[in-house]
């Protein structure tokens, strides 16, 4: 999956905000994603982050 920086990741199962969008701040081996909503920042491993995504959003287009 070709996820970059700055792009907006739309998950399937929304976070306790609300918010369904994630900026991805870091990509590698982890994605670091700040919460659209609440700004919260997580880390979690590539291979669980590409399961729960439902689309990428990459300057305000779909892809």
């Amino acid at each position: 999956m070709d996820v970059q920086l700055g792009d907006i990741l739309v998950m399937k199962k929304e976070h306790p905000c609300g918010a369904h969008e994630w900026l991805v701040l870091r990509t590698g081996m982890d994605f670091r994603l700040r919460c659209t909503g609440c700004g919260r920042e997580v880390l979690l491993p590539r291979v669980k982050a590409e399961k729960k995504i439902r689309r990428i959003l990459r300057g305000g287009v779909q892809i």
